[in-house]
């Protein structure tokens, strides 16, 4: 980590579509090598194969998907006195958002359908509905962080 200043934060445009900022951040992370449009392709594919199974507003399922996979608590190692334990913190708003985009879309490609839009459609679907990959690693997060509050009072 640079000791001169901390990062600046750089702003994105919201996606052409639907004009949503966390849409566009979710084509960022899912883009590979700089294929933009690729990611463009497969997420706006994916929402009208939502919007087809569903009949819902596809927006509306992602954000709650999204909300359905983000965190609120984990887990950060601390080291007190030659010993390393796992203590619960709170999860910031941007970090608890970029770690469920991530791990909505690690679990995505993870499964077995066909096609990167398939995958996609379906683990947003899932994670709507409370049951996927993605959900499942949030729960694991929050039953770490469960079994480990005896160390809370290491928090910094």
């Amino acid at each position: 980590m640079s000791r001169r200043r901390a990062a600046e934060r750089r702003e994105i445009l919201p996606d052409p579509k639907f004009g949503d900022l966390i849409v566009a951040k979710f084509m960022n992370c899912l883009m590979r090598e700089g294929k933009k449009s690729v990611a463009e392709g497969i997420v706006y594919h994916a929402f009208n194969k939502i919007q087809g199974k569903t009949g819902q507003d596809p927006l509306k399922v992602f954000h709650e998907a999204l909300d359905r996979v983000r965190p609120a608590i984990e887990v950060r190692s601390r080291r007190v006195g030659g010993a390393t334990y796992q203590v619960p913190v709170e999860v910031r708003q941007e970090r608890s958002q970029a770690l469920a985009i991530r791990w909505l879309i690690g679990s995505a490609r993870a499964r077995n359908e066909n096609t990167m839009v398939d995958r996609l459609s379906g683990e947003l679907l899932d994670a709507s509905n409370s049951r996927g990959t993605a959900v499942k690693k949030r729960e694991d997060t929050h039953r770490m962080a469960e079994a480990n509050r005896a160390f809370s009072h290491y928090r910094w």
